[in-house]
């Protein structure tokens, strides 16, 4: 939704001339190194199997002082007395690797403009050895054009990456492969596929006495009535704001019943305004809200900053956030602060809206595969081996999980069930909640055997807070669930950018433009994707999906 700085065609010019020219219960993967004692430092299989080119288990090979730079996102909440690349974990990190002779240096990108910096890394060649993103188009494309390295040969093998396949699973490492079995990235496994929440102040609600909106309508008057007699006395409230509308346009789609159309789609913006003609009535409404002050005037230039800070200052009424964003202790503990600045202050979550369609409620939901690893060519063949002996830490017990969970006494204790129940909250928050989730890079949003596991603990994460994180999480998986894709289709990273442009420009006119301007708003914006090459892309991906369901 929000307005993005991408430096499109200039920049992807740029990379065509450059590249052409929570508990384990007894079964986490641990090091290779205590399951393989009697391997040589070069790696082996005991004689009974010829021994691969790269040995990438953690603890089967000593390289000698190779030294890796890996991404690290930069969220901008480094505690005082430690940096995004110089703290406890990052120390910790070295401390392992340095025990099979790797080195790593962080380099920091800014989370939310991780695609424009990685695509002039990429164009300048100053990628680092280990690339991140969240967008798998851009690696796909930058490996079709001879840029990428096929990670087949370090991964496949039998005595290769075994704790990486251990943890993350074959379905998960095959969403890294293109049709020709090529692998041209590492996914990381997602603890849990919930996605997103829809979000009210509970306390306006009460005062009004207003209940649950459970459709559009009825959301946009709570929100109307949330503004125009706002219980506190505010006159700077603000309606409604979005980080993020995937749950919100579920409530509008002509196509969320079907899941073949659902596939073809794929929950990508762009795709979907073209392909679903609901969402013509999901931009009206809108619209709507804007045209009428419901919505944050400036909501597509606002940064994730300003985005929590309206929402702990009490000023905001509606919004949509990632899952269990109200509060998550990574995402700043926004009804927590809230709470601390206006008493008796409280954010709910709330089940999925009824479809204007057909009166079911759908859930957007991630795939099982996260962000996406990298390695540019720049890297050398070592460097790469490197890399993937240090993913392959990271799916290990004293790698990942120390890492996300912390040391068991220090951070955490386990309960009855094996699952580690925290410690002190506020402590886990400034020493290692802040930097965990981007550190470790092989799962999202945390290490865990079991969904029912993260459950469990993530609640137990957010004293005083927990029923919220259980509603939160629930509420997430209401109803039909449909799932984002992995698959891409061929013409797709090289037609991405000149959609993405088009996409970010007439999202804005769509929503602000005049009421009466609206159709013919949209109608030009269907137009100009139809011209950037949308429905090359729709065809692929039906006959795939038409072939493969």
């Amino acid at each position: 939704m929000k307005k993005k700085g991408i430096a499109g065609l200039l920049v992807m010019s740029m990379i065509v001339a450059v590249i052409g020219g929570c508990g384990d219960k007894g079964n986490a993967p641990t090091t290779a190194q205590k399951n393989n004692e009697s391997q040589t430092s070069g790696g082996g299989n005991n004689g009974s199997e010829e021994v691969s080119k790269y040995q990438t288990t953690y603890g089967t090979k000593t390289f000698d002082n190779v030294k890796i730079t890996v991404e690290l996102f930069d969220r901008s909440n480094a505690p005082d007395g430690s940096t995004i690349t110089e703290n406890k974990w990052t120390q910790y990190v070295n401390q392992e690797m340095n025990k099979v002779g790797i080195q790593v240096e962080f380099v920091p990108v800014p989370r939310w403009d991780e695609v424009t910096k990685m695509q002039i890394m990429v164009a300048s060649q100053t990628a680092p050895d280990l690339t991140l993103t969240y967008t798998y188009p851009y690696a796909e494309d930058y490996f079709n054009q001879g840029g990428v390295w096929d990670l087949a040969e370090f991964i496949d093998g039998k005595d290769q990456a075994q704790n990486m396949k251990a943890y993350l699973g074959e379905d998960v490492i095959n969403i890294g492969r293109n049709a020709e079995n090529q692998l041209y990235g590492i996914v990381a496994k997602r603890a849990t596929t919930a996605k997103s929440n829809l979000f009210l102040r509970k306390d306006w609600m009460d005062k009004l006495n207003l209940q649950i909106p459970t459709t559009p309508d009825e959301l946009y008057n709570v929100i109307d009535q949330m503004v125009h007699n706002n219980p506190d006395g505010r006159n700077d409230t603000i309606g409604g704001i979005l980080w993020n509308a995937w749950n919100l346009r579920m409530a509008f789609s002509k196509i969320a019943g079907d899941p073949l159309k659902v596939s073809i789609a794929s929950n990508e913006e762009p795709i979907q305004d073209y392909y679903d003609e609901g969402m013509r009535e999901y931009y009206r409404f809108m619209n709507k809200m804007y045209n009428n002050g419901l919505l944050n005037q400036e909501y597509y230039t606002m940064s994730e900053d300003n985005f929590k800070s309206y929402i702990v200052t009490g000023a905001v009424g509606f919004m949509e956030y990632s899952v269990n964003g109200s509060v998550d202790v990574m995402r700043g503990s926004l009804l927590k602060t809230l709470q601390e600045n206006v008493s008796g202050a409280d954010i709910i979550s709330i089940p999925p809206l009824k479809n204007i369609n057909d009166g079911n409620q759908y859930s957007a939901a991630y795939a099982m595969g996260g962000l996406i690893a990298f390695c540019p060519k720049t890297a050398s063949e070592e460097k790469v081996e490197a890399c993937m002996t240090y993913l392959d830490w990271m799916c290990t017990k004293e790698g990942g999980h120390v890492i996300y969970h912390g040391f068991e006494g220090e951070h955490y204790d386990y309960d009855s069930n094996g699952v580690p129940v925290v410690k002190d909250a506020d402590y886990n928050s400034k020493d290692k909640d802040w930097i965990r989730a981007d550190l470790f890079v092989t799962g999202n949003q945390g290490y865990f055997a079991t969904v029912d596991d993260f459950n469990a603990c993530t609640a137990k994460e957010a004293p005083g807070y927990e029923d919220h994180v259980i509603e939160n999480y629930e509420n997430a998986l209401i109803g039909i669930i449909n799932h984002d894709t992995t698959y891409t289709s061929p013409s797709a990273p090289g037609l991405i950018t000149d959609i993405n442009l088009v996409k970010d420009e007439y999202q804005v006119k769509c929503i602000t433009c005049p009421t009466a301007d609206f159709d013919a708003t949209y109608d030009e914006y269907l137009n100009m994707l139809g011209q950037a090459g949308v429905q090359t892309i729709i065809d692929e991906r039906t006959e795939y999906y038409s072939n493969n369901q």
